[in-house]
């Protein structure tokens, strides 16, 4: 009898010993054009990731690519589920993240930048107002100059992370600044208020082809910012492709994508194309500036007047 127990005291250890040597690797259930995998984008960059996700699937009818849109802090969360292979966002892993992963799952996750957007300030389509230098950015946003200001949520998004980080310094928001329940909400509201100014991301107002946002930009305008690398002085600029692209708009940001997995799954195969041609195209057509291919811009400052 006492062997018997020894035996069954060995065989759940041996078993336990597999789960455990297991349990961090993952068993392929897909295929670069086949398979469902759950993904998390911060909310700021939907457009364009919709449009990502719907040509890829349109191309590999097999592949099912299910986004979440939500603030990054959100997505940075999911990213530590199992459920969630990828995650779309304004900032790569920090070394603390990777220290996390590597000890989780025993490998580090792969990021890089897609793309180039930019945080995108909005003014009602009446405002009398639409030049912006970096100070004047700063004191509408610590509360300063006390003029409404409307963000795309209070302190999880990328935008608020951004602005915080590049603008403000560490500094609080002012009590001016409010939050909306999304980027959509940050137009409807500037576009509501005459006085207040918004702060978004390029992808929700930059695409003047996109039949929403030409409606938009009835009701709302963008604001140029004060170009801070320009050898010219008093050089203000929009948000665009161009002035993204010769870093003459300040409020220029990286958009990531962040992985979990080492081996060819469909994540893999999403994020090839995203870097490829098709994809690049697909950003520059929503007029982010593409990180991974050169479309021979000129070469020449770009001003834009405020017309």
């Amino acid at each position: 009898m006492r062997y018997k127990f020894l035996f069954i005291h060995i065989f759940l250890a041996t078993v336990m010993v597999a789960c455990n040597n297991t349990s961090n690797k993952q068993t392929p259930t897909d295929t670069p054009n086949d398979g469902t995998i759950y993904i998390s984008v911060d909310e700021s960059f939907k457009p364009v990731m919709e449009q990502q996700i719907l040509v890829y699937q349109s191309s590999n009818p097999k592949a099912k690519i299910i986004a979440s849109y939500k603030s990054e802090v959100d997505c940075f969360k999911d990213l530590q589920n199992d459920s969630t292979r990828m995650i779309f966002v304004a900032r790569g892993l920090r070394k603390s993240e990777e220290d996390y992963y590597i000890a989780k799952i025993e490998y580090k996750p792969e990021d890089d930048v897609l793309a180039y957007d930019a945080v995108a300030i909005i003014v009602n389509i009446n405002a009398t107002d639409s030049l912006f230098t970096i100070a004047k950015i700063k004191n509408l946003l610590n509360g300063t100059s006390n003029i409404p200001v409307v963000m795309d949520g209070n302190n999880a998004t990328s935008t608020v992370r951004f602005l915080q980080d590049s603008v403000l310094h560490g500094e609080p928001f002012g009590k001016n600044v409010v939050a909306a329940n999304g980027s959509e909400a940050v137009v409807e509201a500037v576009s509501k208020n005459a006085k207040a100014i918004g702060f978004v991301g390029l992808s929700w107002v930059g695409n003047n082809n996109e039949p929403k946002q030409q409606e938009q930009l009835k009701k709302i305008k963008l604001a140029l910012v004060e170009c801070v690398k320009c050898t010219e002085k008093e050089l203000f600029a929009k948000p665009s492709q161009s002035t993204i692209t010769f870093s003459q708009y300040p409020l220029a940001r990286p958009l990531y994508f962040i992985m979990k997995e080492n081996y060819l799954g469909l994540g893999t195969g999403f994020k090839n194309f995203m870097m490829l041609e098709r994809g690049q195209l697909i950003f520059r057509r929503a007029f982010l500036a593409p990180a991974k291919m050169d479309f021979k811009k000129r070469n020449s400052l770009i001003k834009e007047n405020n017309d």
